[in-house]
């Protein structure tokens, strides 16, 4: 990788503590607008994505950035990560606007390096605590200095997580979700992806499954997971890629065994995931 990893973290730092520290609490009623059903945006995104366009690209040439507000202002598409051959940068400026809005320090910014079909690193940035989990692909997961490990696994009924397949999920999802969340030890969700990898990745909890695939949420995540030892697949076992945003779910657990377990438990062992009339795509934890 031709960058350095700390002048990254250095960046998402310096607009974290200039751009959204500085707004935390301090929101005027203007500074925030509703985009959906509990999904808010704030000045702080925007402008802490236009602070991360700016800077990013400066630290590899060639390369460009795509963010969330970029998206959901229509200035660029998910489909431009399939299309491009250059580097990427994806940027979620503010993970978890509805906590950061509300005054709950559970918030991240997100930085995912991705090219073509892989993700080459992450970052993941609590800004009220000052401390970024990192990862390069083959380098480990890293945190303060310490390196990142997942919890050990288990039966289902002694591994502990939490289940994110609420209303922007598929119905049929959520229903096999609901009538299975007995089965394992479910904790309170942080409202956070970042948070939510960052203590997965440091063996709080043993798993995550998120029905929304959005990469400015989940490619760093996801990178820090795995290079922390764990295993993250989509439902239907393919490999999370960068391009997989509008996949049906993301499920990480501690190893191969143990995802498919889980899968097993919370859907059935002879669920697929329903894509119109194809069948399931079966991969390396199928």
């Amino acid at each position: 990788m031709q960058i350095d990893p700390q002048k990254v973290q250095d960046v998402i730092a310096e607009v974290a503590a200039e751009v959204v520290l500085p707004r935390f609490r301090a929101l005027a009623a203007h500074e925030v607008r509703d985009k959906g059903v509990n999904d808010f945006v704030t000045v702080a995104d925007e402008e802490a994505e236009a602070a991360l366009a700016e800077r990013l690209p400066g630290l590899l040439p060639g390369s460009w950035v795509l963010g969330e507000e970029m998206v959901a202002r229509g200035e660029l598409s998910m489909e431009a990560l399939a299309e491009s051959d250059a580097p990427v940068w994806v940027v979620d400026p503010v993970d978890g606007t509805f906590n950061f809005a509300h005054g709950d320090p559970a918030f991240a910014v997100i930085v995912a390096l991705c090219r073509g079909e892989e993700t080459l690193a992450g970052w993941i940035h609590d800004p009220v605590r000052n401390v970024t989990a990192t990862a390069e692909r083959g380098g480990g997961a890293w945190l303060a200095g310490t390196r990142l490990r997942v919890a050990p696994a288990g039966p289902p009924a002694d591994l502990s997580g939490t289940l994110h397949a609420g209303f922007r999920g598929r119905a049929t999802l959520k229903a096999k979700v609901d009538r299975n969340r007995g089965k394992v030890r479910q904790v309170r969700s942080l409202r956070c992806s970042g948070q939510e990898y960052m203590r997965l990745a440091a063996g709080e909890t043993h798993f995550t499954l998120f029905s929304s695939t959005k990469p400015w949420d989940h490619l760093a995540g996801v990178q820090l997971h795995q290079e922390a030892g764990g295993a993250s697949s989509l439902l239907d076992g393919r490999p999370y890629r960068p391009q997989d945003g509008q996949g049906i779910g993301l499920l990480s657990a501690p190893d191969g065994e143990s995802w498919r377990t889980l899968r097993e438990t919370l859907f059935g062992a002879d669920w697929r995931p329903e894509d119109g009339d194809a069948p399931a795509v079966q991969g390396v934890f199928s």
